[in-house]
This record gives C-alpha cells, structure tokens and sequence, in this order.
C-alpha cells in the first residue's frame, strides 16, 4: 500500500469538505423533486422521510469522524479510509465501481445541466452544450482544484440567493389543467417508493470526503465540514415542504409539477439559476472525487500507475482526470 501523500493543497475545513459536501446535498433533487414528495406523502410523512433519510447520513459522517481521528487519511476520499481500515482487496473491490459511479455521474449530472438550459433556450442542441460544460469544467478541475473550489463559491451563492427568493415568495397560481381527470390523475405513492427517490438527496458527504488528500488537517475537517454539510441540509429539507404545504394547498400540482418552487419563489429566474448552478455544482464534485479515487487505485497498483501521477505544487492528478473526462464523454 501506499503511504498518505504528502503533496497536495492545503484547504481548510470550509472551501475543502463543507463547500463540495453541502453543494451536493443541496442539489437538484431539492428543487424537482421535493415538492413531489410533498403532494405524494402529505406534510407529516415527508418531514419524516426528510428526518429518516439524514439520520441515516449523519450516522455514517459519525462512523466517518471516528475513523478519520484514529488514523492517518491520505488521498482518495471514501477508497482510502476503506482500504486502510479492511485491507487493499475489499477495499480495490469497492474502489473500482466506486469510481465508476463517479465517473458516470459526470455524465449525468452535465446532462442535466444541458437538457435544463436547452428547455430555456431551444435554439440550443443539448449535446453540444453537454460537451462544452464537460470540457470546461473538467479543464477547472485538472488545472487547479484550489481554482475549481473557489468557483464553487459563486455557485453556493446562487443557490442561496435562490432559497431566499423562495422563502420570501407567495401562494403558487393556480394550474389550469389541475385538477386532472380522475382516470390520468397520477396516483400517490407509498412511503418506501417516494423515500427511495428522494434518499440521494442526502448522500453528498462524499464529495467533500474525496478531497481527503488536500486538507490540512483531515482528522478535523472531516468530521466538523461533514457533520456541519449534514446538519445544514437537515435544516432547509425540514424547511421547504414547512413553507411549500404553507404556499401550494393543491397535491396534484405538487406532484405533477416539478418547478412548483420557481412559482411559489418571489424572483422566479432564481430557481431556474439554482437548479443550473446544482447541477454544475454536482459535476464539479464528481470531477474533482473521481480523479482522486482513480489516482488513489493506481498509487496502490489496482490499476496501471501511470494514472497515479500528479502534477504542479498541488498534486493535480491530470492523468487521471483525462481518463474520466473520456469516460463521461462517451
């Protein structure tokens, strides 16, 4: 195995695991999908799925804090901790599809981005916008994260300025087309169904736990940006069906319309900036997690080393960014 890397940047416990983390939380499930959950499950039932499914994360940012105060973390996020805790073998064989997953939802997550912006402007073709992020963002993140992280600051503003607008909005109009006839009505689903579709929502600790290698202190960053990422979520997904049950009495508009918090919001735009900015935000932490996690493999042989390498004074694993650039691409 390989010893902790000693190069790399030196990032704090905000700008290196809260930022990544919270952005990921707070991402675009919160404003599509929220407000379904809402008209699916009724108040009661979605502040419960809200509290169940954090409860959950922030057991395991605990289970993540004492692992992270006993033992030395050196680079590659989630990988590391695993290998170094059970052993190179259960750890390459959870290290491998991890960074798959990563990988692909580079892909995903910049498809979104394009489809939202080409429903705006439909002059647009969806797969050269696609393209065009990807090759930007994935240039951010190879040059330089310390770069890549300072851009996710403008990002977290628009998303705030996006819950403000929100929260300071009035009743959602009416929809004409609601109530639907009872035959296409969509019916409600059960708890379990609608828990499963929001639960994601609340997994985003492991983009700020990718950044292990590039902290200056990851005993306690780790715990103090994840525990505090977690709880912040906790607080606006308790908040918004609290004020969405307040704004829109109509279920069926709740669960038909996924931008019911652009209608409700005082400033409209906003929402539709901060679903862009979410999703970017997202693809950002996956570009910079994924390379980290392939460069971690190819330090411990898993994989061939050349995609190990690092570049400039932080350590930049570029070999392995090109390698998940190609992968998103296709």
């Amino acid at each position: 195995m390989s010893s902790p890397n000693k190069a790399g940047y030196r990032f704090g416990t905000f700008q290196g695991v809260y930022v990544p983390s919270v952005l990921t939380i707070l991402g675009v499930i919160m404003y599509l999908r929220l407000g379904w959950v809402l008209g699916n499950l009724g108040l009661t039932e979605t502040l419960l799925v809200v509290l169940l499914a954090s409860s959950i994360t922030f057991i395991t940012g605990l289970s993540l804090a004492a692992l992270a105060t006993n033992m030395t973390v050196g680079g590659g996020g989630v990988y590391y901790i695993i290998s170094r805790s059970l052993g190179l073998e259960p750890g390459a064989a959870i290290g491998l599809p991890l960074y798959l997953a990563q990988a692909l939802g580079i892909a995903f997550y910049v498809s979104g981005f394009a489809e939202s912006l080409a429903a705006v402007l439909p002059g647009l073709e969806p797969r050269q916008i696609a393209v065009i992020t990807l090759i930007v963002l994935t240039g951010l993140a190879a040059l330089s994260a310390d770069l890549a992280l300072k851009s996710q600051f403008l990002i977290l503003a628009l998303i705030a300025a996006s819950l403000v607008s929100f929260f300071l909005g009035a009743s959602a109009p009416a929809d004409p087309t609601l109530p639907l006839p009872a035959e296409t009505a969509p019916a409600p689903l059960g708890f379990w169904a609608v828990f499963a579709v929001f639960f994601p929502a609340v997994t985003g600790i492991e983009s700020g736990i990718a950044m292990s290698g590039d902290l200056k202190r990851p005993s306690r960053a780790l715990p103090i940006g994840t525990i505090s990422a977690v709880l912040t979520g906790l607080v606006v997904y308790l908040a918004i069906p609290i004020f969405l049950h307040r704004c829109v009495a109509d279920a069926g508009l709740l669960r038909t319309d996924p931008m019911v918090m652009q209608k409700v919001a005082r400033w409209g735009d906003l929402v539709v900036a901060g679903v862009w900015a979410a999703s970017l935000s997202s693809a950002m932490g996956s570009l910079l997690g994924a390379p980290r996690t392939l460069q971690a493999l190819a330090r411990d042989r898993v994989v061939p080393a050349f995609l190990g390498k690092g570049y400039g004074r932080g350590n930049d694993p570029r070999m392995a960014s090109a390698a998940s650039f190609g992968l998103a691409l296709a």
